[in-house]
This record gives structure tokens, C-alpha cells and sequence, in this order.
């Protein structure tokens, strides 16, 4: 088996510290937490940034400098930039996509449109095709973000076509109120239409974080934690930093034999050097 990679989601872009606490807000706060997470074990940080005045996602390419250049100068982790905004508030394509001029080595392509946050989040057939002739030209590979099983066919055929990449990389969502749930059964229903040569990871919103983490650590996958989709660390305990959410599924992994990817492991696996 290969070994792990560990990407830490460290903010998201809707939750409120009402809710959470403890979540990183500033770009600040959020560059400290994603070094946190790096020296407890991720080699990928999926970054969103906020608004420091409403707290909530924002694409300012600024606010993602600001985040990007102490991780590009402390760290070797890979970064991932989110293209979505805040999913349901649907900001324009060019403004969705502007991250990419800081040519993060990944960036977030969430593979079609679902009802999220109380609103339909759209991820048009024609923004798809702009983010990936965007992502191609600026040399980011797409962490394709499936939220059910016509993403995944959606990205394949983009592939067949052309427009993207093999080998592709696919980042499963499981678990969203309006999503395919976070269950075994749900979870090999996608696992099984993946093209043979692609590599994956899963994320398990809130209470399907473990449960997914351990479907990814028998079928050789890779896992996402972090406060952007679980807040707590163990039932009823709110985490209070996104390392502490590395920390647990590192020593899980380890107990059950697999090792933890460096960066440059990652790179490897990943087909990006």
C-alpha cells in the first residue's frame, strides 16, 4: 500500500466562531495553523481565506498571498487554493478562479452543482471547462471534488475529452446534508467507477469523519481532516487547532500499518514529480 497522505482543511469559508471557536480567521492564523498541521503530519493544506471584517470565505487574491508566501517560505507543503467562494453565493467565474495566479500546485475543481448550504451551489458545465482550461495553463493539477456519483462521471468524461488530465485526483465529499452519505455502502458505490490509474482521498463531514478516514486507510486511499469539515476531535470535545485533528488520524494510521507521506512522497504519488 501506498503511504498516507494527509491534506488539513483549515478554515473553510462559513463557519462562524459562535459555532467554532477555536477556527483560524485571519490569514495569519490561518498560514500558523497550516504549519501546525505540517509538522503534526499533513502534506497538503486545502486553504480558503476570510474577509477579517464578516469572518466569512472571500477570493481575494491578497488575502491568499498573504497566506501562501510564509507556507511557500517555512514549509514544503503542497497547496491547495479553493475555487468555490463561499458555495451557494456562486461569485463570478473570474473571480472564483483568481487564486490560480499564484500557481498553487493544487486547487479545489468541485466536478458539478449541488444544493449546498441551503442554496444551490453551481458548478456549471461552462465554469468547469474555464477552470480547467485555466488550471492546465497555469500547471495546477485539479483536486477534483466529488460530492456524488455524476461528479465523478462528469470529471472522467472531461478527461475523455480532453480537458483534463489523467491521472486524475479525486477528493470525496461524504456526508453533506444534500450529498451522497457518509456510509461504507455509499462511499464503495463511488470507489468503484474511479478510472484504475487515479488517486483519491475522502473527507467525512462531521460525525463521518473516522468512518471515512478508515475506509480510505483499507483501500489504499488518502484522507482529508480538519476544521473546515469536523469541528471536534472526539465526541463532544470541540479540537482546539486543526493539528490536534491531524495528530488523531496520524496515530490511527500508524496503528493500523501505514505509513505517513512527506510532501515529497505526496508529489510522487500523486503523478505531480
Amino acid at each position: 500500500m501506498d503511504k498516507v497522505i494527509i491534506t488539513a482543511a483549515i478554515t473553510g469559508s462559513r463557519m462562524t466562531r459562535d459555532v467554532a471557536p477555536h477556527i483560524p480567521i485571519t490569514p495569519e492564523e490561518i498560514a500558523t495553523s497550516a504549519i501546525e498541521t505540517w509538522q503534526a503530519g499533513a502534506s497538503i493544506v486545502h486553504l480558503h481565506v476570510r474577509d477579517p471584517e464578516t469572518g466569512l470565505g472571500s477570493q481575494d487574491p491578497e488575502l491568499f498571498r498573504r497566506v501562501v508566501e510564509p507556507l511557500r517560505e517555512k514549509t514544503d507543503l503542497i497547496l491547495s487554493l479553493t475555487t468555490s467562494g463561499i458555495p451557494g453565493r456562486n461569485l463570478p467565474t473570474e473571480e472564483r478562479l483568481a487564486p490560480l495566479a499564484l500557481k498553487p500546485e493544487l486547487a479545489s475543481f468541485d466536478a458539478g452543482s449541488i444544493n449546498l448550504g441551503g442554496r444551490v451551489f453551481a458548478n456549471s458545465p461552462e465554469f468547469l471547462d474555464e477552470a480547467a482550461r485555466m488550471m492546465r495553463e497555469a500547471g495546477v493539477k485539479p483536486e477534483i471534488e466529488v460530492f456524488d456519483l455524476g461528479m465523478l462521471v462528469t470529471a472522467v468524461r472531461m478527461r475523455d475529452e480532453g480537458k483534463l488530465d489523467d491521472p486524475l485526483h479525486f477528493q470525496f465529499v461524504l456526508g453533506t446534508p444534500w450529498g451522497a452519505p457518509a456510509t461504507p455502502k455509499s462511499f464503495l458505490h463511488l470507489h468503484e467507477h474511479l478510472p484504475a490509474d487515479a488517486t483519491w482521498s475522502t473527507i467525512g463531514i462531521g460525525r463521518g469523519s473516522l468512518p471515512m478516514a478508515m475506509m480510505a486507510l483499507i483501500l489504499d486511499g488518502h484522507i482529508r481532516v480538519g476544521m473546515e469539515d469536523n469541528i471536534y476531535v472526539d465526541r463532544g470535545v470541540l479540537a482546539k487547532t486543526n493539528a490536534e485533528l491531524v495528530e488523531r488520524v496520524v496515530r490511527i494510521c500508524r496503528a493500523y500499518g501505514r505509513d505517513i507521506a512527506t510532501p515529497a512522497e505526496a508529489r510522487k504519488i500523486l503523478g505531480m514529480g
